[in-house]
């Protein structure tokens, strides 16, 4: 991968120092780092910049798609960079993750030590801003069950 430059602007700045009630200062800025490497790693496999003739070239931007990722810091907003042949690929999350594998592997971690899936859904509503129903913590204890049949260590 390149080298990345991060561009902040007067007003994150403040937001970052000063923040507001809904959203911490940590979860704006990476974000906006987050959002910025989507779009550096899009011109990369695209071998051009944004309205860059280049004879290199191999695909063409075609606009974005809005994602939310649950992580430690909350809940980002994320503009993932769509290509017209439909092949962009990261390796900040999966193709269809919706958390980040941190607390998706704590969440476990605490059903293994006997917390109940109703307070690991209030735990991350306290720690992290973002809930996760009683549901899919157990269709994640769930997936605990099947890999520790099959012997696989998770933690």
């Amino acid at each position: 991968m390149t080298q990345l430059q991060i561009t902040l602007d007067e007003q994150l700045l403040h937001q970052l120092f000063l923040g507001n009630s809904k959203e911490s200062g940590m979860n704006i800025l990476l974000e906006t780092i987050l959002n910025q490497v989507l779009k550096a790693q899009a011109g990369e496999q695209v071998s051009a910049e944004k309205y860059e003739r280049s004879e290199a070239r191999t695909d063409y931007r075609n606009g974005s798609y809005p994602r939310q990722l649950k992580t430690r810091v909350g809940t980002l907003s994320l503009n993932v960079p769509r290509l017209r042949n439909g092949h962009f690929s990261t390796d900040l999350f999966k193709r269809y993750q919706r958390s980040e594998q941190a607390l998706v592997l704590s969440l476990m971690e605490m059903v293994i030590n006997g917390v109940s899936t109703r307070r690991v859904s209030q735990i991350t509503e306290e720690l992290c801003g973002t809930d996760f129903s009683k549901t899919t913590v157990s269709d994640l204890c769930g997936q605990l069950d099947q890999w520790l049949k099959a012997g696989i260590t998770v933690l």
